[in-house]
């Protein structure tokens, strides 16, 4: 089948469900010698329904005990007043499929306040990382109670109780909500006027839904727009009314795949699995025709025709998402010199090489060129996803590299900028500076790498990138950055601690804490705020509570010019020692020795929490720093510039 004739609730950009779909799951729960979770993902990029979802969540159940390195641990609290019993299932085996180890802790049914309020329910206690409030209009108080005459309805009590509610989880668990817009009514009391009359249902919903836009993201919670969801696959279709007053389900059933997805990438984005980097193939996916066969003038660009279009709406996509932080690379299957000629010399070609940070065409395979674009990047195979044309190629990445992901496209151009936006691989929880300047900031990775490949040594190399480090304090300007980079860094983390972005703004005031934001610039480009450290302070010893960096700076001097400056920022404050401890992970090997690198002693007489965890003292009197190849510099320098105050 075609995927241009599935709609949206078919998942259309995922691989239809193989035939050997259970036997490929019981032999990956037989397996003992294999990473089950690297199986499992693979196994859940086809498209699932209820009965797969279910099978596949009680397989993880089964393996929930031995270990996997391949998905992120998340909890989950779910607050709903609909039933959730198929849609638990269907979370659980979704969020494999973005790298997400699920847990669910699920509130009963309509129990929204009691599980709020009460310090002590299930899932304050449990301590979630993200609360689901699956709350749709039925939910919330939008008919004024009691009232026979106009108006009917209105936003104001259902914009404050969604708020209690938030400010409640927020205070009892830590955790941070995803809020969700609402689904407008299905049916109309005035038509078209509704919406622009007071009173109505209609217009209640979407100032509830405008104000909640709004509200949400300076909260520091996730937003998910069921509003456009709704629309996007139709309102009539959305709702099904008899559902509802049999099993009190929100949406239609068919569409609860659909919904868990949308759900499951926003919670990737959460943890940093969204990804970062679109690969694009060129005949017949960036152009009409085959460079090589039909010349410039034969290929497919030229407006007023609706193939050539069809393609330039491609590219400008791809445009967009670069404008908006996404990187862009090229791999295909071509002479380099050829390949490159549309971009240099056809005048309907709206991308240029300029915009692309890595150009692979060549005769080898797909996937072994995605490996080298991903080192080039120094970006994971989890952070790709490839557009590509050819299903022999799509089906020959996925089965060589399933981390990647690659939708199924069909062979209409003018579906593929749909089919790729709705799958929602690069959805996003927050919108920085840093996020701007993200593919700018990848291109110079490619660059760097070249240079490196140039230098003599690494000394030569660090002293030609003629790097920059600027330091400062947790400030208003740096929180939401801040708190996306807690929140998604993984490998360069010594602790994996997570914080919401209302704990970051109280760590800026605390007198407990020394905060620190590392930002770091060369001569090929600015790349942004890369690190974080939190320490707690007493006058004789400060403790290492969080110490994340990117790892695309890794091994250029940066963790010993923080060193430095955490050490002696301590020293200054009367401190004695420095104390830090590695807390292992799935993904944070690489920083398994870093302080025994930085100088500091293990400490013997502390027990391990856990195998392969390690306790590290720094004495302080005795430190010397290291000396750096780059230059240091103090952001409270700028101060009066950023309209930032330092302490």
């Amino acid at each position: 089948m075609s995927t241009q004739r599935l709609g949206a609730a078919d998942l259309p950009w995922l691989p239809r469900l193989s035939a050997d779909f259970r036997d490929r799951l019981r032999a990956l729960e037989a397996d003992t010698t294999a990473d089950w979770g690297t199986a499992l993902r693979a196994l859940t990029t086809e498209a699932l329904g209820v009965n797969q979802a279910i099978a596949v969540a009680k397989s993880i159940e089964r393996l929930r005990a031995r270990k996997t390195k391949a998905l992120t641990a998340f909890r989950l609290g779910l607050v709903s007043n609909s039933t959730t019993d198929f849609l638990k299932p269907l979370l659980i085996a979704t969020a494999a499929r973005f790298g997400i180890l699920l847990e669910i802790v699920a509130a009963d049914f309509g129990q929204a306040t009691q599980e709020a309020f009460d310090p002590s329910s299930r899932i304050n206690t449990a301590k979630p990382d993200a609360i689901l409030l699956a709350l749709d209009f039925r939910g919330l108080p939008f008919r004024h109670a009691g009232q026979q005459a106009w108006p009917l309805f209105g936003a104001e009590a259902a914009i404050a109780e969604l708020a209690s509610l938030r400010e409640a989880f927020r205070r009892h668990s830590g955790a941070v909500c995803l809020v969700q817009t609402l689904a407008p009514p299905p049916q109309l009391l005035f038509g078209s006027l509704d919406v622009a009359t007071a009173g109505t249902l209609r217009h209640a919903i979407a100032h509830f839904n405008s104000q909640l836009a709004q509200d949400a993201p300076k909260s520091g919670d996730a937003l998910l727009d069921l509003e456009w969801l709704s629309g996007f696959v139709g309102l009539d279709r959305w709702y099904d009314d008899r559902q509802w007053y049999i099993a009190r389900l929100a949406c239609a059933p068919g569409l609860l795949p659909l919904y868990a997805d949308f759900v499951c990438r926003t919670i990737a984005a959460l943890r940093g699995r969204a990804r970062k980097c679109l690969i694009l193939d060129l005949d017949n996916t960036l152009w009409g025709g085959v460079i090589g066969d039909d010349g410039l003038d034969g290929i497919a660009l030229s407006p007023g025709d609706a193939r050539g279009e069809s393609f330039r709406a491609i590219q400008e996509m791809a445009l967009d998402l670069r404008r908006r932080g996404v990187v862009l690379a090229v791999c295909s299957k071509n002479d380099d010199t050829i390949a490159r000629t549309p971009f240099r010399s056809h005048p309907e070609m709206l991308l240029k090489e300029t915009d692309l940070a890595v150009f692979a065409a060549n005769w080898d395979d797909k996937a072994t060129n995605i490996e080298r674009i991903a080192r080039q990047l120094e970006l994971g195979l989890d952070a790709m996803v490839l557009l590509d044309d050819n299903p022999v190629e799509r089906a020959q990445v996925r089965a060589a590299l399933p981390q990647v992901a690659v939708p199924e496209v069909g062979d209409d151009p003018s579906a593929y900028p749909r089919i790729l936006l709705s799958a929602g691989y690069f959805d996003s929880v927050g919108f920085t500076r840093e996020d701007l300047t993200r593919a700018q900031s990848y291109t110079s990775n490619a660059e760097r790498a070249q240079a490196l490949e140039g230098a003599r040594n690494l000394d030569d190399f660090l002293r030609s990138l003629q790097m920059e480090v600027e330091f400062a304090r947790f400030n208003t300007r740096g929180r939401k950055r801040i708190s996306q980079l807690i929140n998604k860094t993984n490998q360069f983390n010594v602790t994996t601690r997570r914080y919401t972005e209302q704990q970051v703004a109280a760590l800026e005031e605390s007198s407990d804490h020394y905060t620190l934001q590392v930002t770091v610039r060369d001569k090929f480009g600015d790349n942004g705020m890369i690190g974080v450290v939190i320490c707690a302070r007493t006058p004789e010893q400060w403790d290492v509570d969080t110490w994340l960096m990117s790892c695309r700076v890794l091994n250029r001097g940066v963790e010993q010019a923080v060193c430095n400056r955490v050490a002696r920022d301590a020293r200054q404050a009367g401190a004695k020692r420095l104390t830090a401890a590695y807390v292992p992970t799935e993904r944070n090997g690489i920083v398994a020795d870093l302080f025994e690198r930085l100088g500091f002693k293990r400490d013997e007489s502390r027990g391990e929490s856990r195998p392969g965890a390690a306790h590290w003292v720094l004495d302080l009197e005795a430190y010397r720093p290291f000396e750096l190849l780059l230059t240091e510099k103090d952001a409270a320098d700028e101060a009066a510039r950023a309209h930032v105050v330092h302490d």
